[in-house]
């Protein structure tokens, strides 16, 4: 097969419907719209979420909460997860994506200290609980804010 000879799977495609091509085609004259009218119009028909000129749900309803724009978001590792690397490795952001342990890093990646370390590792980070701090220290690994 050839890029020339490829094509659509029979059933998959149907002609576009040909509007205003006289009264025999069916859809001559007012092409499918009817007689006047607000749908009958350019650009005619009402926006999403009019309610006839009542107030909107959207309009009725409270304004809840705040978004802070500046905050940061960390991509979380807990300790408990380092485990499955080798004793003395060196885990940063790019070995952890490597093993898939975080998919992005965000704004950075914070290690949380839920869990157990039974191995020395050196790990470097956006951040530290100081409860993960202790337990990679106490395993006799360092934590290194990078």
């Amino acid at each position: 097969m050839r890029l020339h000879e490829l094509r659509p799977a029979p059933g998959s495609t149907s002609a576009p419907k040909r509007l205003g091509r006289g009264v025999g085609s069916g859809l001559g004259k007012t092409s499918g719209k009817g007689h006047k009218g607000q749908k009958a119009r350019s650009g005619g028909g009402k926006r999403p979420g009019f309610e006839g000129g009542q107030l909107p749900l959207i309009r009725r309803l409270p304004k809840r909460g705040f978004t802070n724009i500046f905050a940061k978001e960390y991509a979380t590792v807990n300790v408990s997860e380092l485990d499955v690397f080798a004793v003395g490795a060196v885990v940063d952001e790019a070995l952890l994506r490597q093993s898939g342990l975080i998919k992005k890093a965000k704004d950075g990646v914070k290690i949380l200290g839920d869990g157990e370390l039974s191995k020395s590792l050196t790990v470097k980070a956006t951040m530290f609980s100081s409860g993960a701090k202790q337990k990679i220290e106490a395993a006799g690994g360092k934590a290194e804010v990078v």
